[in-house]
């Protein structure tokens, strides 16, 4: 059964259409507004607060932290610098991927971890033999994303200091309305934006803080189904959609290494110290690579009209991000699917997330996809395209 977040008590109140999800046992808005590209367009032009409580959520300190860290992550962990986040995954011994999140150093030996699914009991097993504490904060410690273009301005009309100088994946503590936050440079919208860590208790504070200083920038409430298509666009990866964690997976085509899903950046294989999966990836590098990769798709629009009007109809899309499997084929075989699709309302485009064949994954190759209109289903050209889709200089950039 799913209960509130700490937040419920003003997202309850906005949601007025009663479309919730469910998100880690808890309630999650699908969308407030009358439709979803209100939302969207507030992420993309204006401001906008979503309710990432769900988020599950760790406290990993002492002595042994940043060791225990490097054991479990293919990141190099002595290299996360204080007042900075970084994002990561992490594998079984197999070298398959668990799980991704973020990890923000918040002092000299104090990190907080995120994670889709629960990982308390993984990392208090690779744990063993440290001297380290691993706490669970997820009911503890709500977390608001604040993000769009006007995302700082907000921030700033909230806190009262600047924040032009927070670097992209940076952190740092703050203070609203006399208690503490924590502020991350950081979301899953691909746009400039910030996520706000704090207790609990002082969540529904937080929430009006921002939303009264957001006012001015036209802020909205915004629900996870414009989240969805934000993250499709940024070319972010949604595990049990993009990818199985090898903790569910039933068979090996469900298992996937950093490599098959677009992270073989995050994955250092010359850091001097062990991590769980290491020899499996060092074994899966000496063979060339794995057999299949993440691709970004951009899909015929013209070949979805013709289809539509094949049956005297205009073309018609849900404004809705699929994650639903669709076949990928080239020639006259399928070889693979698109995992996440949507249309893009600031591309103008079908885009999609995939899983191919190495061979087919360079950028300009062409597919073609599975499409069904009034159930008939049929082929569309896809061509292959560099990631991410969508990827505005102020996401990353120093604002003055």
């Amino acid at each position: 059964m799913s209960i509130g977040t700490a937040l419920h008590p003003r997202t309850e109140a906005l949601n007025k259409k009663m479309v919730w999800r469910e998100w880690s046992g808890y309630f999650a808005a699908g969308v407030y507004a009358d439709a979803l590209d209100i939302e969207y367009n507030a992420v993309r032009e204006a401001a906008a607060l979503f309710d990432v409580s769900p988020l599950f959520k760790y406290v990993v300190k002492g002595p042994d932290a940043v060791r225990l860290i490097d054991r479990v992550i293919p990141r190099d962990a002595t290299k996360i610098r204080p007042d900075s986040v970084v994002y990561t995954c992490w594998c079984d011994e197999d070298g398959k991927v668990l799980d991704d999140g973020t990890i923000a150093r918040i002092g000299e030996q104090e990190f907080r971890w995120t994670a889709a699914d629960p990982t308390l009991r993984w990392l208090r097993m690779n744990a063993h033999g440290l001297d380290v504490e691993v706490g669970e904060v997820t009911d503890a410690v709500a977390a608001i994303a604040l993000q769009g273009p006007m995302s700082r301005n907000v921030l700033e009309a909230a806190t009262g200091v600047s924040w032009g100088d927070l670097p992209y994946f940076g952190r740092r503590a703050t203070t609203v309305g006399g208690f503490d936050v924590d502020v991350t440079r950081t979301g899953y919208t691909g746009d400039l934006g910030y996520e706000l860590w704090v207790d609990g208790e002082h969540a529904v504070s937080l929430w009006d803080a921002l939303w009264a200083a957001g006012e001015p920038y036209a802020i909205r409430p915004a629900g996870i189904l414009a989240l969805d298509v934000t993250r499709v666009e940024a070319g972010l990866i949604l595990i049990e959609a993009d990818y199985t964690s090898a903790r569910h997976a039933v068979s090996d085509e469900q298992r996937y290494s950093p490599h098959e899903i677009g992270l073989q950046r995050f994955v250092d294989l010359q850091k001097p110290r062990d991590f769980v999966g290491r020899r499996a990836l060092e074994r899966e590098r000496a063979a060339g690579g794995p057999a299949r990769r993440l691709v970004g798709l951009e899909i015929d629009w013209e070949g979805i009209q013709r289809l539509f009007a094949d049956h005297g109809l205009p073309p018609h899309v849900s404004a809705e991000a699929s994650r639903e499997p669709i076949p990928l084929f080239a020639g006259g075989k399928q070889i693979g699917k698109a995992t996440s699709t949507t249309w893009s309302p600031t591309l103008k485009k079908m885009i999609a997330l995939g899983s191919v064949p190495a061979a087919q994954s360079a950028t300009g190759t062409r597919l073609r996809v599975e499409w069904t209109v009034e159930g008939s289903r049929s082929i569309v050209d896809a061509v292959v395209v560099d990631m991410p889709f969508f990827d505005p200089p102020r996401k990353r950039g120093t604002i003055g």
